[in-house]
């Protein structure tokens, strides 16, 4: 059997417009080597090749690693939700009845949390609209929306755009027994959705803002927006700060005892934290205060081993047949590593979202911490860390396959600044450098991919020509790179669901019948 490496490099794709591509600015010798030596192809990553509902949508880290992991496509996220709205099983879902009964019982409110956007990436307006109907064919009198605004997936600043949208819809439902309007809100980076237990003080902030209307009070999100904007000219919309909605001084939707909460994100990595916040009785991570007690649901459940939330509307996809698993069964040793940022990717998303091991003793797991800075401030990020564990792991012959996830060019393309971006990649060819001739030395196989593109966009123009920062990712393919194998790319068109299948090939082990073909004849 052949020892083989993977390394992802996350948001680095292959440009088709050329605006604001960093991985082209960027000095990359070893990724062109490797391009210009080595069997390679270009592998779908959005869309319908990672389960999305349709080639519009952008695939993200989730989604991407899921496919990388399993090998196959399944509904993901936006198309679960979407699938269960309109047969009609979101509604029947116990926990929509439940949170239902407790607000038409108690004559109490409905509140909606969650990303105002269409991205599609953690959230859909459309969906939270489905469900303020929901709610109000269902009897219940009174629904307050707190509103995190977006400007990653969606262009930077259009946070107006969804605020018009969803007013629109209230005032259309609204009469003399339904009332919905929203109650709070502020940028995705500065309250509520943090990640990967990195900034507590986010969540809190979110939490005390939502729940208590603590905060700078304006009379309509609108105002909010457009006076922070004022204050701070060039403020994108992730980074606005919280905002209460406020009539006569008094916030307009605090959250009170008695009423029910849904939080309607269905990616579950930013939803994580701010559901253990409401749904977990020994929660110490900050003081909630007097805590409200209130009945709380997400739209999925975002961590099946945790079982948060313990309610949940939409059933979750039942990931079979992985690559993790297929190796145990096979007694193959395995071992994982990236940043903070990217390590829930490598293991949680990569085994199915599954957060335990499907063997303490075959597959070892290693995070690097990610710096607590901008990304852009430190483009580099830990890349030089990440490339050091995956040496010494190849060095240690302890391990048959090694993956590894390198953020720079997904989490400082988020940033929107394309210089730092540039740099973000560098880093990453720098590491890539570094493993070459330890993986030649030591006989390993070397697969080079990526989970979807952004780096590889960082401008874009609008209908008028007019062009701006794009901080969201890309609908671009990504590179797929064999080194030191000799092998042959097939013919026809490949995704992120097709890698599994080709790196046990070129292991020389037999893919699973339940996978998608191998990239390689």
């Amino acid at each position: 059997m052949k020892k083989l490496v993977l390394v992802v490099m996350d948001g680095v794709g292959k440009s088709k417009t050329g605006l604001g591509d960093a991985v082209t600015l960027a000095n990359t010798p070893t990724l062109d080597k490797l391009l210009a030596e080595c069997p390679h192809t270009y592998i779908k990553a959005h869309g319908t090749a990672v389960g999305l509902p349709s080639d519009d949508d952008m695939g993200n880290s989730e989604v991407g690693h899921n496919a990388l992991g399993c090998g196959q496509v399944y509904s993901q996220g936006a198309k679960l939700v979407e699938e269960a709205i309109e047969s009609g099983d979101i509604f029947a879902s116990s926990a929509w009845q439940e949170l239902k009964n407790n607000c038409v019982e108690n004559g109490s409110t409905m509140h909606f949390l969650g990303l105002l956007s269409d991205g599609n990436v953690h959230s859909n307006i459309g969906h939270l609209i489905a469900l303020i109907k929901g709610a109000k064919r269902d009897g219940v009198k009174r629904v307050r929306i707190h509103a995190l605004l977006d400007g990653r997936d969606v262009p930077a600043t259009s946070a107006l755009t969804y605020i018009d949208m969803l007013e629109a819809a209230c005032k259309e439902l609204n009469d003399a027994n339904f009332d919905a309007r929203i109650a709070s809100g502020g940028g995705r980076m500065k309250i509520t959705m943090d990640r990967y237990f990195a900034n507590w003080d986010m969540v809190k902030a979110g939490f005390y803002t939502h729940v208590y209307g603590e905060g700078r009070q304006f009379a309509t999100a609108t105002d909010a927006i457009e006076t922070y904007r004022a204050e701070n000219p060039g403020v994108i919309d992730q980074d606005l700060p919280a905002f209460v909605i406020a009539k006569d001084g008094k916030p307009v939707g605090k959250i009170v005892d008695g009423d029910s909460v849904i939080l309607y994100n269905f990616r579950g990595d930013r939803a994580i934290e701010i559901s253990m916040a409401f749904d977990n009785a020994d929660f110490d991570k900050f003081d909630r205060g007097n805590m409200p007690k209130v009945k709380y649901a997400g739209m999925l459940q975002y961590d099946g081993d945790l079982h948060l939330p313990t309610r949940f509307l939409v059933e979750p996809p039942k990931i079979k047949y992985t690559l993790s698993e297929y190796l145990v069964n096979r007694n193959v040793k395995s071992y994982a590593v990236s940043e903070t940022q990217k390590y829930g990717h490598v293991t949680y998303f990569w085994n199915g979202n599954r957060s335990e091991k499907f063997s303490d003793k075959l597959e070892d797991w290693e995070e690097v911490p990610s710096d607590k800075v901008s990304f852009d401030e430190r483009p580099w990020m830990k890349a030089a860390e990440v490339t050091d564990k995956v040496i010494a792991a190849v060095e240690s012959d302890k391990y048959d396959f090694i993956r590894c996830n390198y953020p720079n060019g997904d989490m400082v393309g988020h940033t929107g600044n394309l210089d730092a971006t540039r740099i973000g990649v560098e880093a990453v060819d720098l590491g890539l450098a570094r493993l070459l001739p330890v993986i030649e030395k030591h006989g390993y196989v070397l697969i080079v991919t990526a989970d979807h593109g952004n780096a590889d966009e960082m401008l874009e123009k609008n209908k008028k020509g007019v062009i701006s920062v794009r901080t969201a990712h890309s609908l671009n393919p990504v590179p797929f790179i064999v080194f030191n194998a000799d092998c042959e790319i097939a013919e026809g068109e490949f995704g992120l669901s097709n890698v599994a299948a080709t790196a046990v090939k070129l292991m020389g082990l037999e893919p699973d019948s339940h996978w998608d073909r191998p990239i390689i004849k």
